[in-house]
């Protein structure tokens, strides 16, 4: 057999076939990949979608904007037919490129953590043409299940939120049924899915094991983050896969904010927290006249202890006080007398002083809604909600969190040792507390950062194009729930992001439960439930040198030692609490039960020495009594 130049040229030909078919599987060119969402409107939601497609440099083509959304209510119903119109005439134009590479995502539940060549490569393994995301139940028509094709193993059923293929099949798919704006959208793609001959034809397949795309619902226990270096990935331990795009669909959203804590770029081991320094502002080069107007709304709902320490932070806030306006609401008469001193001695400092007493009978959730009232009367710029509870032990703290610059952000506190704390990580079903994978970590300041989280209390600020905007304009009534509850329901409900921030020590909590308010001095008995409160007011500064045992003990007279432990404060009001009590010791290991003046008891010369001693802040030994 003779073989000519041509034949041999030919064969070499049909032998390079398959590479290159290989080749159009490698990354395509810059024109040649489109992500492409919609959205009507900008939320906090939408913005993190952005940041995560900027910080993966993928640039989206955003379908909507600012039109009308007529696609329904999907949050608790069917609907979404209006994004397959916009795709419809948002693919027109490249319906006869074969080359197109189209990824559609929803934008408001939704994150990449991968850039273009990462997407494309992962989706070229599925040898396919369009590949839809898959979850496990089937929605919105459960009876339609057993028509899907069986699955050995992943989940088996189409998810309409997440998919991507080459713009003539998605063409055709978009184009092969009629669909109102109200129709069902996962409905429409699904009816495509389960025809057989259509999915055979347009090489349809679905991400069955989360490779490319991950959909939240049911799967929440199969993902965990990974630290590598400073990567932070999602990891699916079902399938062992490592997924690129993540979908909060259905109940899921609260495990999405926690995600996006982290990723794309938002947190890991090496660098911690990086969103933090995104987006700030910067006050430093600002005059104290410049800075923004701040309504700082107090609330006093309960008798409260140690409350004159934290009028005192309160004041020591290194912020121009011209800038303030403050409200108040005492709704506790225990505080009345303390209350009007205060404003009495300070009230001119600040710009304004509005005060709700408690004989004004407001409620709380009323009250707190008038604090945002006069926020939008005086054209504020924040509004500062502080309840009595939350100490400010670092003066910087407004002036730090005006920085940080988020719709809602809270300076995290919690109760000296324990893990209660000024925020939940996540919620029940039921909109309750649960504690999210990293609260722990968040509390201990084992990871620092600001932090997406579902609810927050007793301080927090409020940025004021927030307030200002009545979409967003926060409410302290919703149904029957508390107040704090109310506000973050309804924050949650409209998109706006709540965020804690522990990337410095603010303060701390105090427990107004229980508290006692029927002695004289009734601080003294919160050893127990404010025992950081209580050691600072009563404990001498230098009680701790007493444990040095190295150090030489003053000792007055034999077997008598004096060293300090106790502060002038704490004598004088146990002696006060005693004689309030009209009952002293009669010297004897005997109680008298009769109500008795301090001077109708004979008193020995130590136990007077006893509470002269005690008054000059120092405790004698116990054997010298």
């Amino acid at each position: 057999m003779k073989f000519t130049l041509a034949s041999i040229v030919a064969v070499l030909f049909l032998c390079c076939i398959p590479t290159f078919q290989a080749a159009e599987k490698l990354p395509v060119e810059d024109g040649k990949f489109l992500v492409v969402t919609v959205a009507t409107e900008s939320t906090s939601g939408f913005l993190r979608y952005m940041r995560s497609a900027k910080k993966n440099q993928l640039s989206v083509k955003v379908l909507g904007m600012g039109e009308e959304w007529k696609g329904g209510d999907m949050t608790n119903s069917v609907g979404g037919g209006q994004k397959v119109l916009m795709m419809r005439q948002a693919l027109e134009s490249y319906k006869d490129d074969p080359e197109m590479m189209i990824l559609f995502t929803d934008a408001y539940d939704v994150l990449f953590n991968a850039n273009r060549q990462q997407i494309v490569e992962q989706f070229n393994k599925f040898d396919a043409r369009v590949v839809f995301s898959a979850e496990g139940f089937c929605w919105p028509d459960a009876h339609l299940a057993s028509e899907y094709p069986e699955v050995e193993r992943g989940k088996r059923y189409l998810n309409s939120g997440l998919f991507m293929g080459y713009a003539p099949e998605l063409w055709q798919i978009l184009n092969s049924a009629e669909i109102a704006n109200n129709d069902d959208d996962q409905r429409f793609y699904t009816k495509v899915y389960l025809d057989s001959e259509k999915r055979q034809q347009l090489r349809i397949k679905l991400d069955h094991r989360s490779d490319l795309f991950q959909n939240l619902n049911g799967a929440g226990s199969d993902i965990e983050l990974r630290f590598s270096g400073k990567e932070t990935l999602i990891h699916n331990t079902v399938f062992s896969t490592q997924p690129l795009v993540i979908h909060a669909n259905g109940p899921t959203k609260l495990l999405l904010n926690t995600l996006g804590n982290y990723v794309p770029k938002g947190w890991n081991k090496e660098d911690g927290c990086i969103v933090c320094w995104e987006d700030m502002v910067d006050l430093e080069k600002k005059k104290p006249k410049d800075f923004p107007s701040v309504v700082i709304g107090v609330f006093i709902e309960q008798p409260t202890p140690f409350l004159e320490e934290f009028l005192v932070k309160f004041t020591a806030l290194a912020y121009p006080k011209d800038k303030i306006h403050l409200f108040i609401h005492n709704a506790a008469s225990y505080h009345t007398a303390q209350v009007d001193a205060f404003i009495e001695k300070h009230g001119k400092e600040y710009e304004s002083v509005k005060l709700i007493r408690d004989s004004d009978n407001i409620k709380e959730w009323h009250a707190r809604n008038l604090g945002i009232e006069e926020c939008v009367k005086t054209k504020c710029e924040y509004y500062f909600n502080l309840d009595s509870v939350a100490h400010i032990d670092n003066p910087h703290a407004l002036k730090l969190l005006v920085e940080q610059n988020r719709p809602i952000v809270a300076p995290l506190m919690i109760r000296p040792y324990q893990a209660w704390s000024n925020f939940w990580g996540s919620l029940t079903s039921d909109g309750f507390y649960a504690r999210s994978m990293d609260y722990m970590e968040i509390v201990q300041n084992k990871r620092r950062g600001v932090w997406n989280v579902p609810f927050i209390t007793n301080i927090y600020l409020v940025r004021g194009d927030v307030i200002h905007n009545p979409k967003t304009k926060p409410s302290y009534i919703h149904n029957l729930l508390d107040a704090d509850m109310a506000f973050c329901t309804n924050m949650r409900k409209n998109d706006v992001y709540m965020y804690v921030t522990n990337r410095l020590d603010w303060g701390h909590l105090i427990t107004a439960d229980n508290f006692e308010t029927t002695h004289l001095n009734n601080e003294m008995y919160e050893i127990q439930n404010n025992r950081w409160d209580w050691e600072k007011r009563y404990l001498h500064v230098n009680y701790t040198q007493s444990l040095n045992t190295e150090l030489k003990v003053a000792m007055p007279c034999p077997d008598v030692f004096w060293f300090p432990v106790l502060t002038e404060r704490f004598c004088d009001e146990l002696v006060s609490e005693m004689e309030n009590f009209g009952s002293w010791s009669d010297g004897t290991n005997q109680v008298s039960i009769h109500s008795q003046s301090r001077d109708a008891v004979q008193t020995n010369c130590t136990a007077t020495n006893r509470f002269s001693r005690m008054k000059d802040g120092v405790t004698p030994s116990y054997s010298a009594l």
